[in-house]
């Protein structure tokens, strides 16, 4: 019987449930690392019901969560940086895709790309790594992130992907004073987003949404304006007059009307959505009158995740969290892709002793 407990499904129709698992033991350079809570991504309903495919094929079984934040509760022998009880956290990676790549910035575009989470191959044992919604977690200190104690660890989840997946691209394009800046999806992502882009100085922050019900609550967050991107009289108001757009949308979506607001030498920069564009594409007639760049960003480097995180801690920068227990996941999940959820579900680990009373009945990896 193994040690640990998390949720995960070992197929993309199967809804998550209890499972028994061990973690690897910690290495010289690793960390363990009590998990307090684990954020909810949206990444994490496309990866358990398989429907990202190619390069990023789900693997089975599936243990999802990679926005983690908890406590040291042991070190390796060679850990210098960390010691039992710091408040920590982990993001998307855990360990490099080659030795070769120790040191080397920006890890999440390295070739070959590093470790994830969940969904990945450790690179110790050979299996599949497992994420978030578990217990504990064993991680090369590397990609270990110090918490600042002014960030309850609830909210400091999300911050560890949402955060910097938001952060990276607002960095790497210095949005800042001087910018127009609108943000696409003011879900988990994009309500991070807008409170990030507002805190950089941006001049002004617009918040581009579907569902106009949040207008009060993203005015709240810092959003200028809000617009209705279903009301045309408002879209065309708004045209040719944004330097950047921040699209969090995670699904397949009609660019057109989005690009229609950027200004010459403007960007798109879509981090929500690793699949093919919308059936109708892309005018790049349009495109090119203005000379607009359209591009994407993935998740972020490990020191840009702890810039993030001391940023929040800096302005003031908080998620929208809801605390649920991990029974409730496969809810949320459905709740998610209903978009009916008020920025970020968070899940409290502490409710995985409920199963673990039960452990001799669950099935085990």
């Amino acid at each position: 019987m193994g040690k640990n407990i998390g949720y995960a499904t070992p197929d993309k129709t199967t809804p998550l449930a209890p499972f028994i698992f061990d973690r690897r033991d910690v290495g010289p350079e690793d960390v363990r690392i009590d998990i307090a809570y684990c954020g909810v991504c949206h990444s994490d309903v496309h990866q358990a019901r398989d429907e990202f495919g190619g390069a990023l094929a789900t693997l089975w079984p599936c243990l999802p969560g990679h926005e983690i934040a908890g406590t040291v509760a042991e070190v390796g022998a060679d850990v210098t940086t960390y010691a039992v009880g710091d408040r920590v956290g982990v993001g998307c990676l855990v360990y490099w895709g080659d030795e070769s790549q120790r040191g080397v910035p920006e890890e999440q575009y390295q070739n070959p790309p590093a470790i994830f989470t969940y969904n990945g191959q450790d690179p110790d044992t050979g299996a599949v790594t497992l994420g978030g919604y578990s217990d504990e977690i064993v991680v090369n200190q590397h990609f270990v992130l110090r918490i600042p104690d002014a960030i309850p660890l609830e909210e400091a989840a999300p911050l560890l992907c949402a955060g910097v997946t938001t952060w990276s691209p607002l960095a790497h394009w210095n949005v800042g004073p001087g910018s127009t800046v609108a943000i696409a999806g003011l879900g988990g992502l994009g309500h991070l987003g807008l409170q990030l882009a507002k805190a950089r100085g941006a001049d002004k922050v617009i918040a581009l949404t579907t569902t106009p019900d949040k207008a009060d609550d993203l005015r709240e967050l810092g959003a200028d304006e809000v617009v209705d991107m279903n009301d045309d009289e408002a879209v065309e108001r708004l045209a040719a007059s944004v330097d950047f757009i921040l699209s969090t949308i995670p699904t397949p979506f009609d660019m057109k009307p989005y690009l229609s607001l950027i200004r010459h030498d403007g960007a798109l920069v879509t981090v929500g959505m690793l699949e093919p564009i919308h059936e109708e594409g892309i005018d790049f007639g349009a495109v090119s009158m203005s000379r607009i760049t359209i591009a994407g960003s993935l998740i972020g480097s490990i020191a840009e995740t702890q810039e993030v995180l001391d940023f929040a801690a800096e302005h003031g920068i908080r998620p929208e969290v809801q605390v649920i227990p991990v029974q409730d996941v496969n809810r949320a999940f459905d709740e998610m892709v209903a978009n009916n959820i008020r920025f970020r579900y968070v899940i409290d680990s502490k409710t995985l002793d409920a199963d673990r009373e039960k452990a001799d009945e669950l099935p085990t990896s």
